[in-house]
């Protein structure tokens, strides 16, 4: 009981996990099951009448997950022994060196963990694992297999993992030729795309689209003036820790891309759309992260897709028609709004904590003006 109230969750609620859980015990008693013996197919053999009945509460699953996690928690289940797959063992290794050894963040090596998984077992299948016996051509057919299913956007990271991958197994000496320079390459022209951003009085509406009346207007406001003031990235965000304001010296601490880290001057509107949720809104729980979910059980925003449903949602709202709309859509505006104000690329590059002035120079483009100064005459005098 005490764990659920924890959590955020309405007394209906935790009225309906209790009776689910007396439910369970009895259930228990009449086979004569101990607490000790409770496992998944335990739990799948209690809710299978019910579900088949179709009287089953929609969350009744996802109670009796989180009660079997507390019993393996507190020792009274045993943890379940998983037999792990050759691809089981190969990924997981590939992972530990991409968070330890390459600092890449658990997102990013979980979003390439699953192209590996698939190169392996359609090279494989469910036997022993030869890496040494992968070829280029074997790389190169894998390759052109899922490029011609999915778009350019999904291609490009099916590259990008896989000639990781292969790098690792070279420089690991699981196979003696470097096979990632047989991957192909998927064309994208260097600058050849508009960074998508709104002028200074639309991410206003956008802002405005914020109903701050309610708790979680005003912590969605709060997210949107940290991407649209500080061009935060939407992992970023998630990332924000509640100690990681400096309320004495006006300052944020960010823990960005590959564990680095950059400290931020907090504006004062910021500062006080924060303030304003943590005194009035940010629910009563041990999570440590700056931003809360809306709805039990409480705990940090867990996934940059949440960031982007905001912006999108304010987008909608504020009545602007957007093909596309991320979290990156603020950041992008707020460094088109500093250059058209006369900031340098390198002044952009220092606030959105660009590693390389090439990514930066992409801003060059929107700056309509300075380019026309550029632009020369048609040849033959064409008007």
């Amino acid at each position: 009981m005490a764990l659920i109230q924890s959590q955020g969750y309405v007394r209906g609620s935790q009225r309906h996990h209790l009776s689910l859980l007396e439910h369970f015990d009895a259930w228990l008693a009449r086979r004569h099951l101990p607490l000790g013996r409770i496992a998944e197919e335990v739990i799948a053999s209690f809710l299978d009448p019910m579900v088949r009945a179709k009287w089953v509460h929609v969350s009744a699953p996802a109670t009796m997950r989180r009660l079997l996690t507390m019993l393996r928690a507190d020792g009274v289940v045993d943890a379940p022994v998983v037999e792990r797959t050759a691809t089981d063992q190969v990924v997981a290794k590939y992972e530990r060196f991409l968070v330890v050894e390459r600092a890449l963040s658990p997102a990013t090596a979980e979003s390439w963990l699953g192209f590996i998984r698939r190169l392996l077992t359609e090279q494989f299948g469910s036997g022993s694992i030869e890496l040494a016996t992968l070829t280029a051509t074997d790389v190169i057919a894998f390759v052109q297999r899922h490029s011609r299913r999915y778009g350019s956007s999904y291609t490009r990271k099916l590259v990008v993992a896989t000639r990781s991958f292969l790098r690792y197994l070279h420089y690991k000496g699981l196979h003696s030729r470097d096979l990632a320079m047989a991957v192909p390459k998927v064309a994208r022209w260097k600058l050849a795309v508009l960074p998508k951003h709104l002028p200074a009085d639309q991410v206003q509406r956008v802002l405005k689209a914020c109903n701050r009346r309610t708790a979680l207007g005003r912590r969605n406001y709060a997210i949107l003036l940290l991407l649209a003031r500080l061009g935060l990235r939407a992992g970023e965000v998630i990332r924000l820790q509640l100690d990681d304001i400096d309320w004495e010296h006006d300052c944020l601490l960010v823990r960005g891309k590959a564990a680095r880290m950059a400290q931020l001057p907090l504006p004062g509107d910021v500062a006080r759309a924060i303030a304003q949720y943590l005194q009035r809104d940010r629910p009563r729980c041990d999570c440590r992260a700056l931003f809360i979910r809306d709805c039990a059980p409480l705990r940090g925003l867990n996934r940059a897709g949440a960031i982007a449903t905001i912006v999108r949602r304010a987008v909608r709202i504020a009545g602007l028609k957007l093909a596309r709309a991320g979290a990156h859509l603020l950041r992008h505006s707020l460094a088109t709004e500093m250059l058209r104000r006369g900031a340098s690329l390198d002044e952009i590059g220092e606030i959105l904590r660009h590693r390389s002035a090439d990514t930066t120079a992409i801003y060059a483009k929107v700056d309509l003006t300075a380019l026309r100064s550029l632009a020369v005459a048609w040849p033959g005098g064409a008007k």
